[in-house]
């Protein structure tokens, strides 16, 4: 008879649960169904073999990666090597998750089950968990699940700043819809403005360049020889500028309010500046491109490059697609309507947006599209897996492209890709080393500025107590160095008036100064002590 174990992985440690009677069980699933929610019956067929804790948050983090990631951790290794019996070919485990169990099965030898009986079983374990581990209570089983719960998100969404690739996700979407709504506006204006002046229409083309011009002119019959230099800064063409002074003298628009003309410059100032920040847009998403697809942006463009990341959904899904996906990435609709209708699937999607294909003649698209879809496959890749990325394979590939697609044209044979991959491994080591030195040098310089800032502020802490300030006993400290170069200074200029008085007279007088000037009477009596001491020494000689 075949014993059903249960594998139980919980956020305090690893459960090892023992089913009796599986034969029953297994023919019988509404029965088990039914005793799920009650607990009195759900312990008649359940019984904890072994549980075993986790010694510490970090490694209950570690262990919940293992199984996420469908790797057998150590810890589960030894539980299951420990609890389980010597038999392997009889007993049966039963697990949730599928990888795991393969796991288990390929380095251990257990046969695993999974879905049917096991996951009716492992609901009941969940929901009855506190009670069949002794000491556990349903409050700290709950928050060992909210601490790893978080520790766990928080160790998934753990990246460097300056490469997530969800910011160029929603630079490319805002962009996108940035460009329709500048064009319905432009077009409203178009229109709204078009009343007063129609003819601007067919002399300017570009939308942001005539929402600035219904700004500049307004009311066409003020537009004057005066503004003419206004306009071709505006126009950047000295016969455009002209054209428009002469056709607002001849124009066949209707007259405008001024009320009106207030609302159009209004909506005319808010396109442009819309197409201003769109401007400004495209230059952080070039820059955001090249910090995180260097590679992929170096061969296929920023735009591009973004726009097939932000299909794929991240970086890190762009890489594990194969070429033939994102060839057609972004024709989904076209090739199942394809399959479906048994025709011809599409060549290109996405990357159809790029130069190289639009090059390419007519009987080549689907074979440059094919040589692109593998490039781009691999810079993604390159992009994705290193640690510093740089653009050298960008170029390379490029390069590579380029070579393609005059081979298609002229015949002239490309270099191998082996010879021009050494050649990208050498300059990017070279790269990759005087970028790495640049980081070490901003790094030390970081460092010294911070020691410095460091003793600065160790500095002021220590002169804080400045002079002039009272101590502990209450007492104002001496002015130390600067107020005995002045005393002995004083001293000096007073020398010759203390030689002519006596020295009862010379002992008030100093008395009397000190007093006046409020400096401390130490120093007197230890010169007359030295004084007294050069006497004494002079008589003994």
């Amino acid at each position: 008879m075949v014993l059903l174990h249960v594998l139980f992985e919980h956020a305090a440690g690893y459960a090892l649960l023992a089913l009796k009677e599986v034969e029953e069980i297994s023919l019988l699933l509404p029965q088990v169904e039914e005793c799920v929610l009650n607990i009195g019956k759900f312990h008649s067929i359940v019984r904890l073999v072994a549980f075993s804790p986790f010694k510490s948050a970090h490694s209950a983090l570690e262990n919940a990666n293992a199984v996420s990631e469908g790797i057998l951790h150590e810890d589960l290794r030894l539980f299951l090597e420990t609890n389980m019996p010597a038999k392997k070919k009889k007993a049966l485990l039963g697990v949730g998750d599928p990888k795991i169990g393969a796991a288990i099965q390929e380095e251990l030898g257990y046969p695993c089950q999974t879905g049917g009986v096991v996951a009716e079983i492992l609901r009941g374990v969940r929901l009855h968990f506190h009670s069949l581990v002794k000491g556990l209570t349903e409050v700290s089983a709950s928050k060992a699940q909210l601490g790893l719960g978080h520790s766990y998100s928080r160790a998934k969404v753990k990246f460097n700043v300056n490469r997530v690739d969800n910011m160029i996700i929603q630079s490319i979407s805002l962009l996108d819809q940035l460009d329709k709504d500048i064009n319905t506006f432009s077009m409203r204006v178009r229109e709204w403005y078009g009343y007063h002046f129609p003819e601007l229409v067919k002399i300017v083309n570009d939308n942001a360049t005539y929402c600035r011009l219904a700004r500049l002119i307004g009311n066409r019959k003020e537009l004057n020889e005066e503004k003419l230099e206004a306009l071709q800064e505006l126009t950047m063409d000295e016969a455009k500028a002209r054209a428009i002074l002469d056709a607002s003298r001849s124009s066949m628009g209707m007259d405008i309010s001024p009320i009106d003309l207030i609302n159009i410059e209004s909506f005319s100032s808010r396109v442009v500046s819309l197409s201003e920040y769109r401007q400004s847009l495209s230059k952080y998403l070039s820059s955001k491109m090249f910090q995180v697809a260097p590679s992929l942006s170096a061969l296929i463009g920023e735009a591009v490059g973004a726009r097939l990341i932000s299909h794929a959904g991240s970086l890190t899904n762009l890489a594990k697609y194969p070429a033939s996906t994102v060839q057609i990435l972004g024709a989904e609709k076209a090739l199942f309507r394809a399959l479906k209708t048994r025709g011809n699937t599409p060549k290109y999607g996405l990357i159809f947006h790029s130069t190289f294909i639009g090059r390419a003649a007519a009987k080549n698209k689907g074979r440059i599209s094919r040589y692109l879809a593998n490039k781009c496959s691999i810079a993604s890749r390159i992009d994705c897996f290193s640690e510093v990325p740089t653009n050298v394979f960008g170029q390379k590939l490029r390069e590579q492209v380029e070579e393609r697609l005059s081979f298609y044209e002229t015949g002239d044979p490309p270099r191998k890709n082996l010879d021009v991959m050494k050649e990208a491994v050498n300059e990017a080591g070279e790269m990759v080393a005087e970028i790495r030195r640049k980081q070490a040098k901003k790094e030390k310089k970081r460092l010294k500025k911070e020691k410095r800032r460091l003793e600065a502020l160790a500095a002021e802490e220590n002169s804080i107590p400045e002079n002039g300030q009272e101590t502990e006993n209450g007492e104002e400290k001496p002015k130390k160095k600067r107020k005995r170069q002045v005393e002995e200074t004083e001293e000096t200029e007073e020398a010759p008036e203390e030689l002519s008085t006596p020295p009862k007279l010379k002992k008030k007088k100093k008395l009397s100064c000190s007093a006046e000037d409020g400096v401390a009477e130490s120093p007197a009596p230890v010169k007359k002590k030295k004084k007294k001491a050069q006497k004494s020494s002079g008589a003994e000689d």
